[in-house]
């Protein structure tokens, strides 16, 4: 039996219209393939339609995924106790027998991967109805466009996908058949009021040869939104056999003088500042979390590849978010993930403004202060990995070429860390290469209380794109230095660091607001409209332009003295992490270029001839 008679069984004539216009017959025999293993009871197709996105929404409401709060457009989403976040230890590449994967990644034998899928997926969504719809990643009908289908039988998750990602149905139908689209199957499995019963035969397996993702028994978006940080890892691998990159990058626009912009590109490890520089008041964001970058006619171009935000909700306020807390504010379609909803349909989180209810409900149920679970812990108003998703088109300072199907050009790219003792807040490699070996591929940060319990501990990741590497460490590295290689025009690279303390005191040398001088200060140094003195490390900013730039942008007095706690140069403790660095590629397996050992050796060589000529901290007006 072909695809489409297995289809037909389980589609009406509506449906099955929807999909015979596409006439992909690859796609028709990866959705009948894992018809005959669900076994739904029926099939809807989404064609993106007003009508089937609306039928969508209100499945979420009648099954109960979701429920509707007091703002119009809201709704709230609550996962298990036990699904609240990504699982690192089942979230698995598949990979044949005999094939190298690289060293440190989480893989499973492919066979036996498959045989626990159809094992545990068999008869999955009987009684249920399989949802079929349709996405790009990146803009559709342009160099970046992959085409995606998700498989699933959560409204919720489906729900999120039509607010995080551009719409597909049409790029599928102008592509006819089609083959190389990212595949998602999903299923939330079996359900106990609402939520993933099974959690214990929670399976998020990644089949790169195919571009498979298969999710089940989970509903946490980490898990099962295919399109997100799963897509991510398809991404890398496709890229590495193309020639592009995908990255774990904001982009940001930054205005200049006479009105122009520059766009940048950023990769910070999370509670390094990641979001708070994207979404800088003043500045335009083209995306907060993850780019496509192509060399397009020599000049690197970059895209966002979601429409949408997925972001963690604790702390989120009006003083430090305001574009954010605007949108959570207004009448603007919002899901909200495992946060507290009083009797009225009102909403809080934790650290947001204003007085703690008395009662409501959360993610454990019934919630009042000092509740507390079954090994006596307190139970907060909200999970520390809450969410919102909501739309990049709802922010007031979303970039007109957000959809721009060739992307914006990069004048910068930024890395960045959380790092209270070795780096500069802000500092411009010598090159592209240079930038990618020392900056990128060598990024630290340290942990905080609030995330591990203990404080200060460096935690290795390069371009924060440790955790969804789909190939060996070394290649990735060796990649991105190969891909500035071919670009006529190359963007510069920059480090900032947001962390900085006084040896002494142990009080951060710089506040909140100092990352847009930062900004501010590398749009004119792409621009070529600022000088930069060389540090050992980089280039740091002179006095002179950081002063300008403080008077300017924030109407403040920057002195020298301020200037000399930031931008003192802590030799031995460049020299420290030179070594670190060193030490961890020594040992990340093969494929690790020549280039970034002899790199790091010499700025080692640099910084103990800078020791030895003038101490161990050498203030910037010395250098």
């Amino acid at each position: 039996m072909d695809g489409m008679s297995i289809i037909r069984e389980k589609c009406d004539e509506n449906n099955i219209k929807k999909l015979d216009v596409i006439n992909n017959k690859h796609l028709n025999d990866f959705i009948a393939k894992f018809v005959n293993l669900f076994k739904p009871d029926s099939i809807f197709i989404c064609n993106d339609t007003e009508e089937d996105i609306r039928y969508i929404r209100d499945k979420a409401l009648r099954d109960g995924e979701e429920s509707g709060l007091a703002m119009p457009g809201h709704t709230i989403h609550f996962d298990s106790i036990s699904d609240q976040a990504r699982d690192k230890a089942r979230t698995k590449f598949l990979v044949s027998a005999g094939k190298e994967f690289g060293k440190g990644l989480n893989i499973a034998d492919k066979d036996e991967g498959i045989e626990e899928i159809n094992d545990i997926m068999s008869g999955i969504m009987k009684g249920r109805e399989l949802i079929v719809i349709f996405f790009t990643l990146g803009p559709a009908n342009s160099p970046f466009t992959i085409p995606a289908v998700q498989l699933t039988d959560s409204s919720y998750v489906v729900h999120s996908e039509t607010i995080l990602y551009r719409k597909g149905y049409e790029e599928f139908k102008r592509l006819g058949d089609y083959e190389k689209f990212f595949r998602f199957v999903h299923s939330e499995g079996e359900l106990e009021n609402a939520v993933s019963k099974n959690v214990d035969k929670r399976r998020i397996y990644i089949d790169t040869a195919e571009d498979t993702v298969y999710s089940m028994n989970t509903q946490y978006g980490g898990n099962t939104i295919g399109l997100k940080k799963l897509a991510m890892r398809l991404g890398i691998n496709r890229a590495s056999k193309e020639d592009w990159l995908t990255e774990h990058m904001f982009i940001v626009g930054v205005d200049g003088p006479q009105d122009r912009v520059t766009y940048f590109a950023g990769a910070f490890p999370s509670m390094c500042g990641k979001t708070s520089t994207a979404m800088l008041k003043g500045e335009t964001i083209v995306g907060d979390d993850i780019a496509y970058i192509r060399n397009i006619n020599g000049k690197a171009k970059a895209v966002n590849v979601e429409i949408g935000l997925f972001g963690i909700i604790q702390d989120i306020n009006p003083d430090d978010d305001p574009m954010i807390w605007k949108i959570l504010h207004e009448g603007k379609e919002v899901i909200f993930s495992n946060i507290l909803v009083t009797e009225d349909g009102k909403v809080h989180w934790i650290g947001k403004p204003g007085e703690l209810p008395e009662k409501g409900k959360n993610y454990s149920g019934e919630w009042y202060p000092g509740k507390k679970d079954g090994d006596g812990n307190k139970v907060p108003p909200s999970h520390k990995n809450a969410r919102f998703t909501a739309g990049l088109g709802d922010l007031e300072n979303v970039d007109p070429n957000i959809d721009d199907p060739n992307g914006v050009e990069l004048g910068g790219v930024i890395y960045g860390g959380r790092d209270s003792d070795t780096l500069v807040p802000v500092q411009e490699s010598y090159g592209w290469e240079y930038g990618i070996i020392t900056m990128g591929a060598s990024i630290e940060s340290e942990t905080t209380a609030a995330t591990l319990g203990k404080t200060g501990v460096r935690t290795f990741n390069p371009m924060s794109n440790l955790d969804f590497l789909s190939i060996p460490m070394g290649k990735y590295v060796d990649i991105n230095i190969e891909f500035g290689k071919n670009l006529e025009k190359t963007p510069k690279v920059f480090s900032v660091n947001y962390f900085l303390k006084d040896k002494e005191s142990g009080e951060f040398l710089n506040t909140k607001l100092d990352k847009l001088i930062w900004l501010k200060w590398m749009e004119l140094r792409v621009n070529g409209e600022a000088e930069a003195i060389d540090a050992g490390t980089g280039l740091i900013p002179e006095y002179k332009d950081l002063a300008m730039l403080f008077k300017k942008h924030l109407d403040k007095e920057y002195s020298e003295q301020e200037y000399i706690q930031q931008f003192t140069i802590r030799v031995n403790e460049n020299i420290e992490k030179t070594d670190r660095i060193i030490n961890i590629y020594k040992n990340v397996g093969p494929e690790v270029p020549d280039i970034l050992f002899e790199t790091l050796k010499k700025q080692k060589e640099k910084l103990e001839k800078m020791q030895k000529e003038k101490g161990s901290y050498i203030s910037p007006f010395e250098v």
